[in-house]
């Protein structure tokens, strides 16, 4: 029986076979030669001004990232459910905290059993430390970064603890398996009970919902205090391999392996380090140092072989010491556009408005000059490469490739002037089929503020071609750099008239990975009121579409999603690029393959004789 099975699972990874039908097959990276040496240290680049600074797994969008998600709390508080398997967009149901979830009553009641893992300090977790997670998401869920109205939690009626090890989610209506499974349950991280208190003392938010706010202002205070991390008992209980030995709010952090572990693969390395780089180039030049201070970093685009036709074009220039390696994500790409910005939110709510501004982003030129060609064009809010069993280019074709002449037809055609190298200015005012759309005010003039990621060249280049390409259309954007974690903080959802409310356009080199939405809906980031939903984007139509892909698993529900998604356009599409170009050390395995979610297990990690 396990070889029948491990020869469909080869045969299923060779095909395009849903994720879900994967969830048995996690695949665990093996030797590759020589025997695994115990103890070392292995030192991991954290991304351009990409520096983890928030411990608490509860946060709200101001954090939400991969370097305090899966950088910094995955190694230490571990996700209920884990995803992605053997390099796959699959659930992983050997590292996850709980069986598969069992489905009854018509698909409204839906029973986790957890498996038998423990905290640092000799507590088990339990059910009530799903419930506990379960009262604080019920008590501050707008304070919870992938909160969607109308969605986790508020679709599920009731939690019952009915044992230790079981919890039973009671829902309002039926929902399709795998997206509950894949976009619901897996928000929760368990808590330990030594969480549960305020600075008065111990609390019962497990079981008192009442008792969460007070709860939750207690642990996000202890979460501002950066310099603390490593020392304060709260953070010091763990149920994941790893545990903080040093945290400075600049970004160098370390962890040794938690010996309480009750997981599989338990840590090999004495230590894992993170250090931080203000920029792709400092990094670069730290690996071809030759030092070996880092084993796990990243090749800048510009100093990367180009990749012609789907293979690259000369040698890696690291080659002596390092193993070059593609770490592409399921994620889609897009810079969101503030819909309720006071000054320029009534034309970005111009369906035709945002069409003439993705008209103007020349992508395949980006992907060939700034990134060498490790990426690919986004079409739409449901990613096609990696390859996955969700989209490609024939479900979601590219709808607005580079075209200035449409982009100023676009814009001509409902009441705009566009003077190329000047700044267009809206001559019609109105409602009407060929004027410039509601709240536009009469001679406002085509002109942006962007606010961009700093210090990665591709990020540069890309708006440099942006505003570039726009101004022969008649619209002028001003740039203005910062780092990546203060362009999310700033770019935030938020409604007019608040003093947040001033941004316009913003990106912060990515767009959204799809964690802890790992089926790619869009509920999250796109539906009217998400807490994600940078742009405050809101279309009837599109929220109908996200929603039947919830009770729907079919993928004719998604198909109608992402070409809907794709025209309606709920921000702005740029190219995807690689994650990282990575440069992992030769002497270092246990690495590959790269998680697609961004997760990094470095208790794999080890050294060979």
């Amino acid at each position: 029986m396990r070889r029948a099975v491990r020869a469909w699972c080869l045969l299923a990874a060779s095909a395009l076979v849903l994720p879900s039908t994967l969830a048995g097959c996690a695949v665990r990276s093996t030797p590759s030669a020589g025997r695994p040496v115990e103890g070392g240290v292995a030192t991991f680049a954290e991304p351009p001004n990409g520096t983890p600074d928030y411990i608490f797994p509860f946060m709200s969008g101001e954090h939400f990232s991969a370097s305090n998600t899966a950088h910094l709390q995955f190694l230490m508080y571990r996700p209920l459910y884990w995803f992605g398997s053997g390099g796959r967009p699959a659930v992983d149901d050997r590292l996850s905290l709980a069986d598969q979830p069992a489905f009854a009553d018509d698909d409204r009641t839906v029973t986790v059993r957890l498996r038998d893992y423990a905290w640092s300090n000799g507590e088990r977790v339990t059910a009530d430390d799903v419930a506990f997670w379960m009262n604080m998401m019920k008590a501050e869920k707008r304070n919870w970064a992938v909160y969607v109205p109308g969605r986790f939690p508020d679709d599920v009626d009731s939690v019952q603890v009915t044992s230790p090890n079981t919890v039973v989610f009671h829902l309002n209506r039926s929902y399709g398996r795998k997206w509950f499974l894949y976009n619901e349950l897996s928000q929760i991280t368990p808590m330990p009970k030594a969480w549960d208190r305020t600075a008065a003392g111990p609390s019962d938010c497990t079981h008192r919902r009442s008792d969460c706010p007070a709860v939750h202002d207690y642990l996000t205070d202890q979460a501002e205090q950066l310099d603390r991390y490593a020392s304060h008992p709260l953070w010091s209980i763990v149920d994941g391999p790893w545990r903080l030995r040093s945290f400075r709010g600049d970004g160098h952090v370390s962890f040794v392996p938690n010996p309480s572990y009750s997981g599989p693969d338990k840590p090999h390395l004495s230590e894992f380090r993170e250090a931080p780089f203000a920029d792709s180039q400092s990094e670069y030049n730290v690996l071809r140092s030759g030092q070996n201070s880092v084993q796990f970093g990243y090749l800048p685009p510009e100093n990367a072989p180009i990749r012609e036709r789907g293979e690259p074009v000369g040698p890696n220039p690291l080659a002596r010491n390092y193993t070059l390696a593609r770490w592409r994500v399921m994620s889609t790409a897009y810079f969101p556009v503030n819909a309720q910005n006071p000054e320029v939110g009534p034309v970005f709510r111009q369906q035709y408005a945002r069409q003439a501004l993705q008209s103007a982003v020349d992508q395949r030129s980006v992907v060939r000059a700034a990134m060498h060609g490790y990426g690919s064009p986004t079409t739409g809010p449901v990613p096609t490469d990696p390859p996955n069993a969700y989209a490609n280019t024939r479900t979601q074709p590219d709808q607005f490739p580079h075209d200035l002449d449409r982009a100023r037809r676009l814009l001509a055609g409902h009441g705009w002037t566009t003077p190329p190298d000047g700044v267009g200015r809206c001559v019609r005012p109105g409602t009407g089929p060929d004027q410039c759309g509601a709240g536009v005010r009469p001679g406002q003039p085509l002109e942006f503020d962007l606010l961009h990621a700093s210090g990665t060249r591709r990020v540069s280049l890309f708006v440099q071609q942006l505003q570039s390409s726009a101004s022969r259309i008649g619209v002028r954007i001003n740039l203005e750099g910062a780092p990546a974690n203060a362009v999310r903080s700033t770019a935030t959802a938020c409604r007019a008239g608040d003093p947040d409310c001033q941004w316009q356009i913003a990106d912060w080199g990515s767009g959204w990975s799809f964690a802890p939405n790992y089926y790619p809906t869009g509920e999250q980031i796109f539906s009217t009121g998400a807490a994600s939903n940078q742009g405050s984007f809101s279309d009837p139509r599109l929220d109908a579409l996200i929603d039947r892909t919830q009770h729907d698993d079919s993928p004719r529900a998604m198909q109608d999603y992402q070409r809907y998604g794709a025209r309606a356009l709920p921000a702005l599409w740029m190219p995807q690029a690689d994650h990282e170009i990575a440069e992992i050390a030769n002497d270092l395995k246990g690495v590959q393959p790269l998680n697609p979610y961004l997760n990094i297990t470095p208790e794999n990690w080890y050294y060979v004789k």
